[in-house]
């Protein structure tokens, strides 16, 4: 872990910040910061119609030994989000949910923010959370 990571991890954590309102914050430590929210239709049809749990992660933003990791579950399949993002912003991206960042970049924080504020929208218009 760096000093740059703490950075990296205070700024990320703010984007989050800016939602947590509407969703409960767990966890919230000095290396960890997520949102969970409250499991939605769409969600239960897709567990078969019995709900395992209430609350599912949203988005959560961690501290790893190598990078500093962004996650946003409304990411995964959705094709039209992912579709928008520009090339930059794609390059941090890892799997279908997941960005890691080692350097400070606020060009692609702005972008970051701008993509949570619409996957978060999109989660819950599609029913996955409430």
């Amino acid at each position: 872990m760096t000093p740059e990571f703490d950075t990296i991890f205070v700024r990320l954590r703010s984007i989050l910040q800016n939602h947590a309102g509407s969703f409960k914050v767990k966890p919230d430590t000095a290396v960890e910061y997520g949102l969970l929210g409250e499991v939605g239709p769409a969600m239960l049809r897709a567990w078969g119609g019995k709900l395992k749990r209430h609350m599912m992660p949203v988005a959560w933003v961690t501290i790893g030994k190598a990078y500093v990791s962004y996650h946003m579950m409304g990411m995964y399949g959705n094709t039209r989000l992912s579709g928008s993002m520009s090339k930059k912003i794609n390059a941090p991206m890892q799997g279908k949910t997941c960005f890691n960042f080692k350097t400070n970049d606020e060009e692609l924080f702005r972008e970051l923010e701008l993509l949570t504020i619409k996957c978060i929208a999109d989660f819950r218009k599609a029913g996955f959370i409430l």
